[in-house]
């Protein structure tokens, strides 16, 4: 009896945190009150204040639940077994698309961290968690163009923090874009044209491979 007593106090939180998700994609964190998320949710505001302190509180579990795209990119740079570094951050780019474009979730979350919360008072460390992803996915990329241009005996026109900054700009513009349009184009196909023709704009060879492996398509 305790067993399903746990398990239907997991299964409401849970139910809690997808309707949360979806009130605050909908109508935005500031405009979204805890009685809108427990009409969503079929349950009261006691429950919400049963698993949660407060809408921050709420918000922050919705948060915590997702790994957001940086995230997901700076942990395939760690795990990833490719030696090849200008390989390695075609693979990564052209992952951390594909998980924007495929999956609903992380489209709606990373939608919300964008465009649909306000970063002041309490909301403030959603912020720092964003930036810190930023921070750390870049400093990666600086990483393996510096590795990239070392292996080709290239001398970049950038200092490789420099052209880090600027991929990383183009990568999150193609992303901001492409849900702005409400998927207007291709975010993979587009995405991995145009990290290429930076890569080459900086005077670094592509390897000449398999078409998946040309394409940055595997790790």
């Amino acid at each position: 009896m305790a067993r399903r007593t746990k398990e239907d106090a997991i299964a409401t939180r849970n139910s809690l945190i997808d309707a949360a998700e979806h009130v605050f994609w909908e109508r935005g964190v500031s405009r979204a009150s805890l009685s809108d998320i427990a009409q969503a949710a079929g349950a009261t505001r006691g429950a919400i204040y049963w698993h949660f302190k407060d809408k921050v509180d709420l918000f922050n579990a919705m948060m915590d639940r997702m790994t957001l795209p940086l995230e997901q990119g700076c942990g395939e740079f760690e795990s990833s077994t490719c030696p090849n570094p200008v390989q390695r951050l075609r693979a990564v780019m052209a992952f951390v698309l594909r998980s924007v474009a495929s999956d609903e979730r992380t489209r709606r979350v990373f939608e919300i961290a964008l465009y649909k919360v306000e970063y002041v008072g309490e909301l403030v460390g959603v912020r720092d968690r964003h930036m810190a992803a930023s921070d750390g996915f870049t400093r990666q990329l600086a990483r393996d163009f510096e590795l990239g241009a070392q292996a080709q005996g290239v001398v970049l026109p950038v200092a490789s923090i420099e052209a880090a900054i600027g991929l990383h700009a183009l990568f999150d513009g193609l992303i901001r874009n492409w849900i702005l349009s409400e998927g207007g184009f291709d975010l993979v196909v587009v995405g991995g044209a145009s990290t290429d023709a930076f890569l080459l704009g900086l005077g670094l060879s592509l390897p000449v491979s398999g078409d998946a492996e040309a394409r940055g398509l595997s790790l």
